[in-house]
């Protein structure tokens, strides 16, 4: 697997990213170990993961797989804050306190010291931004953050971010949702980046799944779909809209004598300022495929995906 440098960091991370959303949900302990074996073989290092992942049991159960299943040393360990949980559900909290908490909280159940990568997982419009942005230097004054950054956040706070922070404490990443179904980042969170010299982590490049083609005829009893908490997760992509995309990968896919996983995985990491594609999977067997990427994309197909799915611009991106 391509290794890659985080944006303008010496922080070199793999070119894929394993994502653990579904651990301890919907991924017992035993595919979750499998499938962080197989990541590693691979050549894989990005380890991605959130304090909010099942309510932290999914930080609880990587924390029991580093030192038994791989060794710490061997992944870049990336987690995130902002969301805090409470009675009535999972509320955005990006102040100092709170998210200085929640990374002692997440060291703790992962079982290390300190991790490579903390992002603040959502914007908070209730928290100045600076508040947040001394959050993050205090995690890299004290070690327990390697690197920081920035996930879901819009163009302007990715740019006001970097300023806020000082010589030493640069903005490493902003991990966004990233597909050819997913297109809006290109408007100003991408360039900004590229300005910055900051890295993107790309989250749910197959477009939550869509872009397989699994979904074209049915839902599948076993996919996200028709799990009764993530079908609200996929069903934006399930609409008319997505097809004309969907069949233009499911063509190259043909062409190429490839499968689709690998033509839409392939567009992303093609994608300029892109540092990692997060994949993620519910077993080890879904998650190989992706594993054994080794496709770039002829242009003239690159530019005719560009084209099918190219997203709406107006004022003042396009003047």
């Amino acid at each position: 697997m391509e290794e890659r440098l985080l944006g303008g960091t010496g922080l070199r991370v793999s070119s894929l990213g394993l994502g653990t959303l579904t651990w301890s949900r919907d991924t017992d302990e035993h595919e979750a170990a499998a499938q962080l074996r197989d990541f590693v073989d691979a050549g894989g290092t990005l380890l991605d993961t959130a304090a909010s992942y099942a309510d932290g049991a999914a930080e609880e159960l990587i924390g029991s797989l580093l030192g038994t299943v791989v060794a710490r040393e061997d992944v870049v360990l990336c987690t995130k804050a902002g969301i805090r949980r409470t009675p009535q559900g999972g509320v955005v909290d990006a102040s100092r306190g709170a998210l200085l908490r929640s990374l002692d909280e997440s060291l703790m159940r992962l079982g290390t010291d300190h991790v490579d990568l903390w992002l603040v997982q959502s914007p908070d419009p209730r928290t100045p931004l600076a508040e947040t942005m001394g959050a993050l230097r205090s995690a890299v004054d004290s070690g327990r953050a390697r690197y920081v950054g920035l996930s879901n956040h819009p163009g302007w706070q990715t740019a006001r971010a970097a300023t806020l922070l000082e010589p030493g404490h640069a903005l490493a990443a902003v991990e966004v949702e990233y597909s050819l179904l997913q297109r809006g980042v290109e408007r100003e969170v991408v360039p900004a980046a590229a300005e910055l010299g900051v890295g993107v982590l790309a989250w749910s490049p197959l477009g939550r799944g869509v872009l397989t083609g699994k979904y074209r005829r049915s839902v599948p009893a076993d996919s996200r779909a028709a799990s009764a908490h993530l079908a609200g997760f996929v069903a934006p992509y399930l609409g008319r809209t997505s097809l004309p995309v969907v069949e233009a990968v499911l063509t190259a896919a043909e062409g190429l004598e490839r499968t689709a996983l690998e033509v839409a995985l392939a567009w992303v990491l093609g994608r300029p300022q892109v540092s990692s594609a997060i994949v993620g999977a519910r077993t080890a067997h879904q998650l190989r495929p992706a594993l054994d990427l080794d496709l770039e994309l002829p242009a003239a197909l690159v530019d005719a995906l560009d084209e099918v799915s190219a997203p709406a611009l107006g004022y003042p991106e396009r003047f």
